[in-house]
């Protein structure tokens, strides 16, 4: 074999050099240094840069001393960005500076973030802390942050934007990054201890996980003498030398036995925790656990002063002499065998830091035994221990974080002497991904390599050999897999792994190796120059100072080099040859060389290969052959590739190909094709570094440089000939000489292994034909390929590259002669014997229905074969397990080494053809499985049309039924704009601009100019115009609901009236009036409910509330503060707060809202207290009251102001609804007397707020049956008046409350209330509700109400007007829903007339409600059901009021009033029943005939709930008429009702209705309570806050259709279909949406129907969460409009569709088409233009008429149908059917992809997202072409299935499209089935199907095949 390979000295030139400066460097320069920081201060900003202040900062920083200088460090990392392009950043420390800038290749350097710190920074690193998240399922969330550190404390700034700073509580040596979080090592100060005279180690290495979290000692497993033992790291001799992230591990080195060690870092597990924490049971001072505080935490939580000397810590500092041997490692450093047993013991079981009681004197003693008997502790006795540690604050022991846990130690063999600590750690893998951990040792100048790998069953590492290189210095290049070694004599050298690559030529500086060049090149092959471990050399070289070392020459000196003393007398020439001196900053394939002159140069190491063909070669290479024979491969290639001067991009697989063939035994000179492979011979290798070098004096480098050039062995090596492009004359053919020269070298390399690359390299091929944009890659690989296959002697793969390249493999003539000897050299893999795998022909194979035999698949490699096989496995052939189970029955993989397979894989399989019926959930399955292997529709584009087909056709299916609850990738796929638009999490931070309804719209342009005021402006006209489309009601409302404007007030002035009363009187009229101003706020909350986001950097703006008037005609001022008329105190005490609270509900749930922000609003003024005290309120019924600082809850509560105490204690307690939360547990029960020990001191809670309090136990209970706060609640319900008048006034309120709280705390539970059966809560509720004696109270509060109040005298029976309403309640809530009629039956109406007296009609109106709502499923809409609830008497008197007879005994006022309010408590009920559904028959029955008076706003109410969120017009009129009574009885009350009313009606802005679930029941019993107050003080009955719980009852429920390219709000058709109940069968209505959906958990699924948008199917059985987020985003669902189709709003009856006219006659309508009517069909760009360009016949085309036609009618086809995607796919049928007829196809591939086509339209028996008339005019077209070519040329085809040789001039192309266009089976096979032999077409067709030959192939070859047997009969 000629070494002409093998002699090109190894060399290889880096790339890209350029001088390196750290750019924190040029940007300190320009900062102000600390001498100037008190001119900052003095100067403001904007004087401070003007140009005489900058001078003399700016000028003050050149005086920095060189001391200084020195302090710079900085560091590289290669950046981690969201998008694609690499960066470098750069992290640089001078001073107390730290500058953070980013930089790329083709961006300059900026920086990123600059801090400046308060004193000098001692390190400064990156590190990622997790934040670990409560929910199981979300991800952590990784804060990445820089951590700067300074003497006594780490700031960590994250790139979110967080700042912290963590004290550090001791002096910190070094931090270092990890895994989970920083590791600190603690200074090991020694100071001579004077305090205690036994000393335990203190630890030394600490964890901390968040900048937030405590710093906790690590601890240490590791193998000891005894077991492994576990403790805390507190050997001062350990030093940690490198941290690693992916593997955790932490190296550390030991100072005392000079060993290195690997650890693993990982979490503690609990059990670790308590042994470490616990002492082990063993003789010696017994300690209690709560007296052992330990030491450490004491300390490290007290972090005052800790860095001064006299700090315990320092004290307690260990003495280096005395060490205690309890460190990781004890087992190498105990070895005397004379230790006692005692001691050994004692030290194999001490569990590091335990926590054992440190007193005062004893502070650390570790060991919770004595070591020996001598080593008495101070404190002797155990009982003196205890005494003196109780007096000690309790602390709890800090709990360690993480352990370290021993992986490998170096061994001691290796030199055991000082000063051998690692100076560089990191850890490379080669290219054959082996990993090694490298450390340097400087001092020995070595660079140990430790191979590690990861072990099979547990994550644990395994560190296997150590192979030694002598370096001065290192550096990884991770892209490359590769690193940079700096050998002893300055040379650079690149190893991959321990193996030896080549030298490294770096263009303009002296390299030792050429500036000694002999005349004889030294050439060597690389492999001689792997250093290995048994050759490794250890020099002894003590550390030269950079001042005295001598150039690089002197060191290289040997004895041939006697004549280079001239050089050194040349001390100028010494001067400029500077040699590297270190390397540094490696980032992927980038380094810096650190030169002996002090300048710094940053190179490149180039890549292994540019272009992706090679790269997937070598891939399938690697993957393939053995290990080191892989290395060697990669290694030469790397060689040849990167020679100086090395080829250029394109022909990088050129030199592939030479550099493969040379290494397999060609000798690639002889063969014609690859010696014409162009390397581009560069004109001068010398002109390229010429460029870098500053010097223009030529050295004898230069010309060593050009002996090694590619130029120089091109031109030497190669005949002149072939220079020239001549064809060399060789001997003629017959002549053995040259047949000998076509051999192959079986020594070489690569030689045994060529049939299995050859496979390898086939399935590549395979793989890049399934990617259109790889093809010219496969092209190329063909010649290749077939060289191979000719010379392996591979018939069927010859024909399989034939029939693929038909013209281009028939000017392949030469072969390669391989003898049988060489041959069984050869290893042959057992799937070589096969048949040739092709891929199209298996997938051609499915489309037919055959059998298919599981195809090879290189894994990880060929990963488009493996997903395209299996994706026709599923689709076509219909098996649904071929993507999981089945896999095998479709794919076999490879494995390297395979040589004999176990099981054969080419069994014939069962036929496992499904019909494919079920073809859309495959369709689905499909798309699905593609979505999770990560195929977009960008790859889909890629693949060949026909192979693509099946993949379309599926997602064409998906297209028009897709599922609503795919993930936005899927959706992406399969084309649905508006479901991936739907599928996209909404961040909140976007929120603006991704949800269509939040589209800031201009506010509406008001005539007045104060509108904006009214605080209604941020409801969605979109949205509100859409629903009430007709009418301005909404602005209606707003006109209602507004209070910020004067009211107008007139007063007709009569003439006999004097002017001082006239004002008067208008004071009066405007007293009356703003009794209805002060009620608007609770509507107006209602009505603008959750419709703002606030802007985090500005108040909320509150409209303010204005009482005062205008008198017409003047307009003149009325006001209520004249002093004309007597206003009440504290009027507007309450409406403020209502008007604080109607602000706050402004703001939507999905805010973003700070604890800073709700602080910020707080107002200046005292006067808008009360507002801010309802803000809170209100942002606890958003939820956002949750993120306020429990600081900040403190300071407002301790305020005392009432109001403020009343909002946040309702507002806390419904953010926290029903989670039992403990700390608000204890806030609420420091207002309730009756919650806090009786002992306690009585604390002057007010009234209100103890109501407020009460009510929040039952919002934060609310359903958990507690049973101490039901207890409790129920005993408060009648709590008595107390002796000194303490509970007297308003009681019923706190009465109510109680109720109200304990319904809430066992919410529906009903009889089975679990452990309350004593409490007997039914039956005490029933006395509180009718009377009788009142019980004894056990329990807590028995001492409270020992005696009875001085004042009032209620006796011992229970005042029912006070209990009654509450226990009502109370039972209503429990036995909510839960029909239960013996309960119920208790709250009947009385039947008698005297019972009736007995009884406050209002009670009847409750009694009612609490009945009703037991006997929820008994509700009725009609008014029969409501009057049913009315007693006998009442009904049989109430109609005959007008009859005289009236008997005495009936007051017929009782009767009436009786019937009213029970009526009036019916209708509520039916109210609460129907709430939000907006049911006709409720509505009809409400708004019949009850309308009196006294009762009418509660009908009213119940109507607005019915109807909530419609925004009715019927009851919006009700609620107008009203709102115009101001006058008799109309007071503040009424008002309040009409107006919530109204809220209720238009809840919302209409996106939100009332829900009927359980707790939402009892918020509306809060908030509706029927006694509403008589004036704005009025307190007595009900406290007026809770009338705004009706919040906790509302829920989103408008489903807003948005127009996906528009992002406009829509009508849409829905068909809303509702599950089967007791009362209906399943039924399905029509809506037109925006709609108010009915309540979830009633409907079965929502459809979007057709024909104007895209359907889209909710499915809701399987359950609501996806159509409940749709919900809470504001309802939008994305829809998209379908082709030719037009919106509802402009074209409201389907009139105008494009597609009308097309039913009846299509042809003529494709005639008549337009292109420019495309716009209206489609806004694809694509389209539009291929419109314009494509189908207008222009003035010179007037000859391509019908080209023009057809591309218009493909264009209208798949426009109209709706698949634009299948117009590539169209126009490449046809233009391979045009090239067909033409005969001009010389590669086959566009007629595979047709038959494909043909053949998948064949099995699916219609045409597949192709038009009907298409195909089979293309196909009769094709068919045409090649009978025709068959008629002509019927010899060819039987010359080639004789197997005959071809002519030369025989038109092969055309055959071969036959034989691939009818699948005609290769050669051999038909062969071996012997067709010829056949004697009549039967017989022919029964051996043909064996092969899968199709019949009408069959016809056209049976005249052919049959010819013989005719012409002999």
């Amino acid at each position: 074999m000629s070494h002409v390979y093998e002699e090109r000295a190894t060399m290889i030139a880096a790339g890209e050099l350029q001088s390196f400066v750290p750019f924190g460097r040029e940007h300190c320069r320009n900062h102000p240094n600390a001498v100037n920081l008190q001119l900052r201060q003095l100067q403001p900003a904007s004087e401070l840069w003007s140009s005489d202040g900058a001078a003399g900062l700016v000028g003050s920083l050149q005086e920095v001393t060189l001391h200084e200088r020195e302090k710079e460090r900085w560091q590289l990392r290669k950046g981690t960005a969201p998008y694609e392009v690499e960066y470098e950043e750069e992290l640089y420390v001078a001073g107390n500076m730290v500058i953070w800038s980013h930089g790329s290749k083709n961006q300059a350097s900026y920086v990123y973030k600059a801090f400046t710190v308060d004193s000098t920074v001692q390190q400064a690193l990156w590190c990622n802390f997790t934040v670990p998240q409560s929910k199981k399922d979300v991800k952590d969330v990784v804060e990445k942050t820089v951590c700067i550190v300074q003497s006594t404390c780490v700031n960590v700034h994250s790139m979110s934007g967080k700042d912290f700073i963590s004290p550090l509580p001791f002096q910190v040596s070094a931090l270092w990054s990890t895994k989970f979080g920083l590791l600190l090592e603690r200074k090991n100060i020694t100071v001579d201890g004077h305090m205690s005279p036994i000393r335990e180690p203190l630890p030394t290495l600490f964890s901390m996980l968040h900048p937030l979290d405590e710093i906790a000692p690590v601890v240490c497993k590791s193998t000891g003498l005894f077991e492994s033992r576990l403790q805390y790291v507190t050997d001062s001799a350990l030093r940690v030398v490198f941290t690693c992230h992916e593997p955790s591990i932490i190296m550390t080195y030991d100072t005392q036995q000079c060993t290195h060690t690997v650890w693993t870092l990982r979490k503690v597990t609990p059990e670790e925790q308590t042994t470490v924490l616990k002492c082990p049971d063993q003789p010696g001072p017994v300690h209690t656990p709560n007296a052992a505080p330990s030491f450490i935490s004491t300390h490290l939580r007290n972090v005052t002063r800790l860095d001064s000397p006299a700090s315990p810590l320092h004290c307690h500092a260990l003495h280096n002499q005395s060490r205690i041997p309890a460190s990781p490692g004890l087992h190498s450093r105990v070895h005397s065998p004379s230790i006692s047993n005692m001691a050994a013991l004692s030290r194999a079981h001490s569990p590091g830091i335990a926590a054992p009681s440190f007193s005062g004197a004893q502070r650390f003693n570790m060991s919770c035994h004595t070591p020996s008997p001598r080593g008495h502790s101070i404190l002797a006795s155990p009982n003196s221990t205890l005494n003196e540690t109780a007096l000690l604050p309790e602390m709890e022991p800090i709990l360690p974080d993480l352990c370290i846990e021993q992986l490998w130690t170096e061994t001691s063999a290796i030199s055991r002497e000082k000063g051998c600590q690692a100076a560089k750690v990191f850890i490379t893998s080669d290219l054959c991904e082996n990993r090694y951990l490298c450390f340097l040792v400087e001092s020995h100048q070595q660079l140990r390599c430790v191979k590690f790998l990861e072990s099979n069953e547990t994550s644990q590492l395994i560190f296997a050999s150590v192979t030694v290189i002598t370096a001065k210095d290192a550096a990884p290049l991770e892209d490359i897999h590769t690193m940079l070694v700096l050998e002893a004599n300055g040379s650079l050298v690149l190893y991959t792994g321990v193996t030896r690559v080549s030298k490294v030529f770096v263009p303009g500086l002296l390299s030792p190796t050429f500036s000694v060049q002999n005349h004889q090149p030294q050439l060597s092959t690389p492999l001689e120059n792997i250093s290995t471990p048994a050759r490794a050399v250890v020099q002894h070289m003590s550390r030269l100072e950079e001042v005295g070392m001598p150039s690089p020459v002197l060191e290289v000196r040997s004895a041939k080099q006697h004549h280079e003393s001239s050089w050194l007398e040349d001390s100028s020439f010494q001067q400029a040859a500077p040699h590297i001196h270190s390397l540094r900053d490696a980032v992927s394939n980038r380094v810096t060389l650190e030169l002996s002159s002090g300048s710094m140069l940053r190179i490149t190491i180039p890549e292994v290969a540019t272009s992706e063909l090679v790269k997937r070669c070598l891939q399938a290479i690697r993957f393939i052959l053995p290990k080191d024979t892989a290395m060697k491969v990669l290694v030469k290639w790397y060689n040849s590739y990167n020679a100086p001067g090395g080829p250029s991009m394109h022909l990088e697989w050129n030199l592939f190909v030479t550099c493969l063939m040379t290494m397999m035994g060609y000798n690639t000179e002889r063969l014609t094709w690859t010696r014409n492979l162009h390397f581009e011979v560069p004109l001068s290798p010398v002109i390229a570094p010429k460029k870098a070098r500053p010097a223009d004096t030529g050295s004898d480098e230069d010309w060593g440089y050009l002996r090694c050039s590619d130029y120089h062995w091109q031109v030497s090596m190669r005949p002149a000939v072939a220079v020239q492009g001549l064809e060399p004359v060789g001997p003629p053919g017959g002549v053995d000489n040259h047949e000998s020269a076509l051999g192959l070298e079986s020594s070489a390399l690569l030689f045994p292994h060529i049939p299995v690359l050859f496979y390898v390299l086939h399935l590549l091929y395979e793989d890049l034909k399934l990617d259109e944009l790889q093809r010219s890659g496969a092209r190329a690989l063909v010649g290749l390929l077939q060289q191979l296959a000719k010379d392996l002697q591979l018939e069927d793969f010859i024909d399989l590259y034939w029939r693929d390249y038909p013209s281009f493999i028939k000017t392949f003539k030469e072969a390669c002669v391989i003898d049988q000897t060489q041959m069984e050299l050869m290893t042959w893999p057992v799937f070589l014997d096969g048949e040739a795998p092709c891929v199209f022909s298996w997938l051609s194979r499915c489309l037919r229905g055959q059998d298919v035999t599981p195809f090879p698949h290189l894994p990880g490699i060929c990963e488009r074969t493996k997903l395209l096989v299996l994706s026709y496995a599923l689709y076509v052939v219909g098996d649904e397990d071929a993507i999981s189970t089945n896999m095998l029955k479709y794919l076999s993989r490879l494995s390297a080494g395979q040589k004999k397979n176990t099981s054969d894989p080419f069994l014939r399989r069962q036929s496992s053809v499904k019909p494919a019926a079920s073809s859309g959930c495959l369709a689905e399955k499909l798309v699905l499985w593609l979505t999770s292997a990560g195929f977009t529709l960008k790859d889909l584009e890629s693949v060949p049309f026909g192979v693509a087909l099946p993949i379309r056709d599926a997602i064409y299916q998906c297209r028009e039924q897709p599922c609503s609850d795919w993930s936005e990738e899927v959706c992406a796929l399969i084309g649905r704009q508006d479901l991936t638009r739907q599928a996209h999490k909404v961040t909140l931070a976007n929120r603006k601009s991704t949800v269509g309804l939040n589209v800031m719209l201009e506010p509406p342009v008001t005539s007045e100019a104060d509108e904006e005021e009214d605080g209604m402006t941020d409801l969605h006209p979109e949205v509100t115009g859409l629903i009430w489309s007709q009418d301005l009601r909404v602005q209606e409302v707003r006109r209602l609901l507004q209070s910020s404007r004067p009211i107008r007030v007139n007063v007709p002035h009569l003439p006999e009236v004097s002017d001082h009363e006239y004002i008067e009187e208008k004071e009066n009229k405007l007293l009356q009036l703003c009794q209805r101003t002060m009620a608007l706020p609770v509507g107006r909350g209602l009505f603008t409910l959750f419709s703002y986001h606030p802007v985090p950097t500005e108040p909320l703006p509150v409209p303010k509330l204005n009482l005062t008037g205008r008198a017409p005609p003047r307009n003149t001022m009325v006001d209520l503060n004249s002093g004309n008329i007597d206003v009440p105190p504290n009027m507007t005490s309450w409406p403020s707060f209502h008007n604080g609270v109607a602000a706050g509900l402004k703001i939507a749930p999905a805010s973003q809202v700070e604890s800073a922000w709700i602080a910020y609003n707080k107002p200046k003024s005292a006067d808008l207290a009360n507002e801010y005290a309802g803000f809170l309120m209100a942002l606890g019924l958003n939820g956002h009251l949750t993120k306020l600082a429990t600081l900040n809850i403190h300071d407002y509560l301790t305020k005392g102001h009432e109001m403020t105490s009343i909002g946040l204690l309702l507002g806390v307690s419904a953010a926290k609804l029903g989670t039992m939360d403990m700390s608000i547990t204890r806030l609420l029960s420091i207002h309730i007397p009756a919650l806090l020990p009786p002992t306690s001191t009585e604390l002057d809670v007010p009234h209100s707020v103890q109501v407020a309090a009460v009510v929040g136990i039952g919002l934060v209970y609310q359903g958990t049956g507690h049973r101490h706060n039901a207890e409790v609640l129920l005993a408060e319900i009648g709590r008595p008046p107390g002796p000194e008048m303490e509970y007297c006034t308003d009681r019923e309120s706190y009465s109510l409350a109680a109720g109200l709280a304990l319904g809430m705390v066992c919410l529906g539970h009903g009889s089975n209330l679990i452990g309350m059966t004593d409490l007997n809560v039914p039956e005490q509720l029933y006395q509180y509700m009718v009377g009788g004696h009142r019980r004894t109270h056990a329990g807590i509060n028995r001492e409270k109400h020992k005696s009875p109040s001085y004042q009032i005298k209620e006796g011992d029976t229970i005042n029912v007007d006070v209990t009654c309403p509450g226990a009502t309640l109370a039972l209503a809530m429990i036995y909510l829903k839960t029909n239960n009629r013996s309960i119920a039956d208790w709250l009947k109406a009385p039947d008698t007339m005297f019972l009736l007296d007995f009884i406050k009609p209002e009670f009847l109106l409750l009694r009612t409600l609490a009945r009703c709502l037991i006997m929820w499923d008994e509700i009725f809409p009609n008014a029969d059901w409501v009057t049913s609830n009315v007693p006998q008497i009442i009904q049989e008197n109430i109609g005959n009021q007008e009859q005289t007879s009236v008997s005495e005994d009936l007051n017929m006022e009782t009767i009436v009033q009786a019937h009213d309010y029970i009526i009036a408590g019916g209708c509520l009920a039916v109210g609460f029943r129907f709430a939000g559904s907006a049911n006709s028959d409720a509505f009809d029955c409400l708004t019949g005939q009850y309308n009196l008076q006294t009762c009418l706003s509660m009908v009213l109410l119940a109507v607005s709930m019915v109807m909530a969120g419609s925004g009715n017009l019927k009851v919006l009129q009700l609620c107008r008429f009203l709102h115009k009574r101001t006058f008799g009885e109309m007071n503040y009350g009424f008002h309040m009702a009409h107006h919530m009313a109204l809220g209720l009606l238009f809840l919302g802005g209409g996106r939100y209705t009332l829900s009927t679930s359980n707790s939402a029941i009892a918020a509306l019993l809060c908030a509706l309570y029927p006694h509403f107050p008589a004036h704005s003080t009025d307190n007595r009955y009900h406290l007026q806050a809770l009338r705004h719980l009706a919040v906790l009852a509302a829920e989103p429920r408008l489903l807003v259709p948005v127009d996906v390219d528009t992002l406009k709000p829509c009508y849409a058709l829905l068909d809303v279909t509702y599950k089967e109940t007791q009362w209906y069968e399943e039924t399905t209505v029509e809506l037109m949406a925006p709609t108010m959906l009915p309540e979830l958990n009633l409907l079965k699924r929502i459809k979007v129907k057709g024909p104007r948008y895209w359907e889209l199917n909710i499915d809701i059985s399987k359950g609501t969460q996806h159509l409940q987020s749709i919900l809470s985003k504001d309802g939008v669902l994305y829809v998209k409009l379908r082709a030719g189709q037009l919106p509802y709003k402009d074209d409201p009856q389907g009139w105008k569709s494009l597609l009308a006219p097309n039913l009846n006659n299509r042809s003529a309508e494709v005639r008549t088409f337009k292109p420019e009517a495309i716009s209206t069909f489609t806004s694809d760009v694509a389209l539009v233009s291929f419109a314009e360009y494509f189908c207008r016949a222009s003035e010179n085309m007037k000859h391509k008429q019908e080209t023009v036609a057809l591309l218009s009618a493909i264009l209208y086809e798949c426009v109209t149908q709706e698949y634009p995607e299948m117009l590539p796919t169209h126009i490449s049928i046809d233009q391979a059917v045009r090239t067909l007829e033409r005969g001009d196809l010389c590669e086959t591939f566009s007629l595979w992809q047709m038959k494909l086509v043909l053949e998948l339209c064949e099995s699916r028996g219609h045409g597949l997202l192709l038009s009907s008339e298409f195909l089979p005019v293309m196909k009769s077209s094709a068919d045409r072409a090649l009978d025709r070519w068959l008629c002509d040329n019927g010899h060819v085809l039987q010359e080639y299935m004789r197997g005959q040789p071809m002519n030369n001039d025989t038109d092969v192309n055309m055959l071969a499209c036959f034989l691939v266009y009818h699948s005609i089976p290769s050669l051999k096979n038909m062969v071996a089935s012997d067709l010829e032999g056949c004697s009549c077409f039967p017989e022919l067709l029964l051996k043909s199907s064996q092969l899968g030959v199709p019949v009408r192939a069959l016809l056209r070859l049976s005249p052919l095949l049959l010819q013989k047997h005719d012409s002999g009969v």
